[in-house]
């Protein structure tokens, strides 16, 4: 047994945009082409469910009167349902309609991190249900109609009298002639067989704004797949998946990009160019720099999607120590170190902060 407001997730007085967010925020999340799961569709069936009768103002009305011991409870077999059956009520919900929303759609779309930065127009081609162009919709061939159905007269429903120890019961079901929408197609169309949709591919343009993310959703509306009957289209999710760059390091709206360079660099100081998504750009290193220097370039980050401005572009030094050297240079660094005292050191401990290095490097790793 379920509650419909439980399914959802709201309170019993919860307005009908709070049911509606709700809804949507759910749909998102257990949409079959998101999650194909047996266990997740089920829920979105329940959910598909809660909704249709919470979003409707009678039904919801009947619903609440069921009580806890009813329809509160999730049974959904009302107090109405009961009434209706004792006293002929049953068939009053009328026909189904023909025409029902489409259902949503999820495409995903890989960029580089330099059109995540800055944005980008894609072409994306599409395979869902569009209109039939040849019955706009309406199922039935050019030229013909529908029909009433001759078993419910048009109902939607048929009634039947069963006998229990509680007397005559009149209780309604669904026309299987008709499938509960009152008509039939006697002729329907060739290209969509009556369905009013068909499926092809179709190419939009869509427009990435600078500062998305893997996980980032862009929400087309009325993108998605048109409904039965002509209804009206669902919405289209394009779902952003960013590819790692080869050198530069996405944290938020900043960017952070590794350097090595000689320790004689370091220690004289030099202008390095580094590649930037914004090209090249000069990097001035000063006199006695350390590894693990973090030199910031203001302004070269990421777009901020939801702000103004862009991210900085971190350059963090690494001080390479040479491995291999010639006679003339162990001879050259030999003199410095007897000129700068360091032929022996101590061994003292450097006022450097190892942890926020460490934590920057594995940065770069992850």
């Amino acid at each position: 047994m379920h509650d419909h407001y439980e399914t959802l997730g709201v309170a019993r007085d919860a307005s009908a945009d709070e049911i509606k967010k709700a809804y949507r925020k759910l749909v998102r999340e257990l949409h079959p082409d998101v999650n194909p799961d047996l266990e997740t569709q089920e829920r979105f069936k329940l959910v598909t469910s809660a909704y249709e009768v919470l979003s409707d103002d009678q039904k919801r009305r009947s619903y609440d009167q069921g009580g806890v011991g009813f329809g509160g409870s999730g049974t959904g077999f009302a107090f109405n349902d009961i009434m209706d059956a004792f006293f002929g009520g049953g068939g009053s919900r009328g026909p189904r309609p023909r025409s029902r929303r489409g259902q949503d759609a999820l495409i995903r779309v890989e960029i580089d991190l330099a059109q995540a930065c800055f944005g980008v127009t894609k072409q994306l081609s599409v395979e869902t249900a569009t209109l039939c162009l040849v019955c706009a919709g309406k199922g039935s061939a050019p030229g013909t109609s529908f029909k009433t159905c001759d078993i419910c007269k048009g109902h939607g429903e048929v009634q039947q009298v069963t006998r229990s120890f509680l007397g005559q019961v009149l209780t309604s079901r669904p026309c299987n002639s008709c499938q509960g929408y009152g008509t039939i197609i006697p002729s329907p169309c060739g290209d969509c067989g009556g369905d009013g949709r068909v499926r092809t591919r179709r190419t939009i343009d869509v427009a990435i704004p600078g500062g998305v993310e893997t996980g980032t959703r862009i929400q087309l509306s009325g993108q998605g797949e048109v409904g039965p009957g002509g209804g009206p289209a669902g919405d289209l999710y394009v779902e952003i998946i960013q590819l790692p760059h080869e050198s530069i390091v996405r944290d938020g709206d900043n960017l952070h990009l590794a350097v090595a360079i000689p320790m004689t660099a370091a220690a004289l100081g030099t202008a390095l160019v580094v590649e930037t998504l914004d090209g090249p750009q000069e990097v001035d290193v000063k006199p006695g720099t350390q590894s693990g220097a973090q030199l910031p370039l203001r302004h070269l980050g990421i777009t901020k999607l939801r702000g103004i401005g862009r991210g900085d572009l971190i350059i963090h030094i690494e001080v390479q120590t040479p491995s291999k050297l010639d006679d003339e240079q162990v001879e050259i660094l030999r003199k410095l170190a007897e000129v700068r005292n360091e032929t022996r050191p101590d061994g003292s401990q450097a006022p450097t902060d190892h942890g926020l290095i460490s934590k920057i490097r594995d940065a770069f790793i992850r």
